[in-house]
């Protein structure tokens, strides 16, 4: 008895270990089961190790000095060293306003023509006018400033100038295209990214992909109809639905949380279809090459969902990101797409952000249709 239950376990571990080389080779042999297991979880470690920060830096600060003094050039210099700004002189806040409203700089700090005086008298005052659109950020970027000009006051107060105490310079407010200060007027535009990118890409590439493996795309392959016709037909339908899921969420973010639409409804409208028009191209093409809806879900999700995420500046400041990621973030249609978005909702029709971000999805969705319509040729060849 006591042999045979031996004999059975030696062979019941023989059998694990066969089971176990058997499923080793074959997810060896599965470039799908590699990409989930081994490229996923590596591209989500370098996404959040290197995109996840709320910490803020080389932030563009336009300063304006109306009246220059050694007390305005030791403070703006004392900006210029710190690893959290980028200075940017300019002569009148006319222009810096400008110059925020095209996304060129995100803060403005203005020293008032008898600051010298009043930092004598200890009661100077700055101006900083940040860009509220993200809330978080502009308050990060509020507290930097402060920050700066305390280091300046207690640097020249250590050098052994007669400086008032620290507090003594106030730091007045002002918050551009949130008013509010609410984080809902920043994130609710995101979120129609996030929306479209699931309507587009993901839903057109499960759809595509089914009837390959269906088989019914053969069929239709020995009809006279076209390639082209064979994607239009396909997509018409997603585009018509993603269009609802824009108005839905236009309208939601009116009536839920109050978030203004500043820009023209046209031009959301057309900038919306760009993307959407990228968005379907993505899951056409992915879709042709995979052939599996498995495997179709798993690249859609790495190359559109994601970077949608992370690498958009829906969430996470792209200039506080290392300069490689900032250059990866320029191949993702979402980067585009949510700048205009948030210009178009909160800051209005502001042609010097929206037309490049526009003429870069347009270039992407012409180059990814033209891509898919080949691919699909190829097939049928």
């Amino acid at each position: 008895m006591i042999r045979e239950l031996i004999r059975d376990d030696r062979g019941s571990v023989r059998r694990i270990m066969a089971l176990t080389r058997k499923e080793t080779w074959q997810i060896l042999r599965d470039p799908s089961a590699l990409a989930i297991g081994v490229v996923l979880p590596l591209l989500m470690l370098i996404l959040f190790g290197y995109a996840l920060s709320f910490d803020i830096k080389n932030l563009p600060v336009a300063v304006v000095v109306e009246h220059a003094s050694e007390d305005t050039g030791s403070a703006v210099s004392s900006l210029r060293l710190s690893r959290y700004f980028v200075v940017h002189p300019v002569g009148t806040m006319v222009e810096a306003e400008r110059l925020m409203a095209q996304k060129k700089v995100y803060a403005i700090l203005r020293f008032p023509p008898h600051f010298s005086r009043d930092v004598t008298q200890g009661d100077a005052s700055l101006l900083v006018v940040v860009n509220a659109a993200d809330a978080n950020t502009a308050r990060i970027a509020t507290a930097y400033v402060k920050g700066a000009i305390s280091t300046w006051q207690a640097r020249d107060a250590k050098d052994g100038k007669p400086m008032p105490e620290i507090p003594a310079i106030a730091i007045e407010n002002r918050m551009w295209f949130n008013d509010a200060n609410q984080s809902q007027w920043f994130l609710v535009p995101g979120v129609i990214v996030l929306v479209m990118t699931l309507i587009g890409a993901l839903l057109t590439s499960l759809v595509i992909a089914r009837e390959w493996e269906r088989g019914t795309f053969e069929a239709l392959f020995a009809t006279p109809v076209q390639p082209g016709e064979i994607l239009l037909s396909k997509t018409i339908p997603y585009f018509v639905m993603g269009m609802l899921g824009l108005a839905l969420s236009v309208l939601g973010s009116q009536i839920l949380f109050g978030v203004p639409l500043r820009g023209s409804l046209w031009l959301l409208v057309m900038v919306s279809s760009l993307y959407l028009l990228v968005a379907l191209g993505i899951g056409l093409v992915i879709s042709s090459l995979t052939k599996s809806q498995f495997l179709a879900n798993q690249i859609t999700f790495l190359v559109t969902f994601l970077p949608a995420t992370m690498l958009s500046g829906f969430i996470y400041d792209i200039r506080s990101m290392p300069l490689a990621t900032q250059i990866v973030t320029q191949i993702f249609p979402a980067r585009y797409f949510v700048s205009s978005l948030q210009t178009l909702f909160l800051a209005g029709d502001v042609w010097a952000v929206i037309l490049p971000d526009a003429a870069v999805l347009a270039v992407m969705a012409v180059i990814l249709m033209t891509i898919a319509v080949r691919s699909t040729r190829k097939r049928i060849e």
